[in-house]
């Protein structure tokens, strides 16, 4: 595989970074990687498991002489760490991020990006409910999207360099625009997500059902609600707060189907339910078609 970029740095060292670290090492996608985490504890176990080639104990050390710097922290701080590293920056590196909001990023970091760097948001449709150093993996992007949200200006051969960059990653790539971006993963990612919190909430709340009942007897359905919810609450408080309009939106779409469910269970309307659910089914189909997932039963689950 032919090197992208010389020197890469990745901030912060959780599930992302660190699968871009192993992957890019299984592909030869970089010269050299150093890393940072602004957790002493993580620096330790990211040095422990040779993760990054140099591991650095500030982000100005670690974007030093970088070709590619990737902000891979949580969205919420990123506007701060760019703040910290813009005037750092080596001229003509580029410097991208992996944040599943990009309105909001791009506000928050461009104003700290000096005219001589090439700012180019991004984000890889991949993760799991894990997190932190130990939990990378250098398939997590093989076969999966990542989108390419350029801000205003970004330069043509920063945005085409770093799309090979992701091809080499394993990555498929779609250039989107950042408010379309936002919409998009407020219906396939945020409100999801919020909604498998809500309904953990529920049975939490809910006390003539006991834990151990919902622990015991939780089927499929409920199960999966556990797995997306339990995915790093940082990041997700993050997230809602930065990209509220578009979830806002999404909410209140799902409200008014939710209603009409609501309306046609209480009337006996199983017509309009199993057209409802043949329509929704035939989506389950195309993400299958499209390599998303697997139809085998109890993906992801080791029982």
């Amino acid at each position: 595989m032919t090197q992208i970029y010389d020197r890469v740095a990745l901030i912060g060292l959780g599930l992302i970074a660190s699968s871009m670290f192993w992957a890019m090492k299984r592909n030869g996608v970089a010269g050299h990687v150093a890393g940072y985490a602004r957790s002493a504890e993580t620096r330790d176990t990211a040095r422990r498991i040779g993760l990054c080639d140099t591991v650095c104990d500030t982000a100005i050390e670690a974007v030093k002489d970088a070709d590619l710097v990737v902000l891979a922290v949580p969205v919420g701080a990123m506007g701060q760490v760019a703040q910290e590293i813009g005037p750092h920056l080596k001229p003509g590196a580029t410097l991208t991020d992996v944040g599943s909001v990009k309105k909001q990023v791009i506000e928050d970091v461009a104003p700290h990006v000096p005219d001589t760097v090439h700012f180019v948001p991004a984000h890889p449709l991949a993760g799991t409910e894990h997190s932190g150093p130990e939990s990378g993996f250098a398939t997590l992007f093989d076969n999966r999207w990542c989108l390419i949200v350029p801000s205003e200006g970004s330069d043509q051969g920063a945005v085409d360099q770093l799309g090979n960059y992701w091809k080499a990653l394993g990555s498929h790539i779609d250039v989107m625009d950042p408010d379309h971006h936002d919409l998009v993963l407020a219906v396939t990612s945020h409100c999801p997500h919020l909604i498998a919190y809500t309904m953990v909430g529920v049975a939490d709340d809910l006390r003539r059902v006991t834990d151990s009942e919902v622990i015991k007897y939780s089927a499929a359905g409920f199960r999966d609600f556990t797995r997306i919810a339990a995915s790093d609450p940082t990041m997700w408080r993050d997230v809602f707060l930065t990209n509220k309009e578009a979830t806002l939106e999404i909410l209140g779409r799902f409200t008014e189907e939710l209603f009409a469910l609501q309306r046609a269970i209480r009337q006996g309307d199983g017509e309009l339910l199993h057209d409802y659910f043949t329509r929704t089914r035939a989506i389950r189909r195309g993400i299958i078609e499209a390599g998303q997932d697997t139809a085998a039963p109890n993906f992801g689950r080791s029982r």
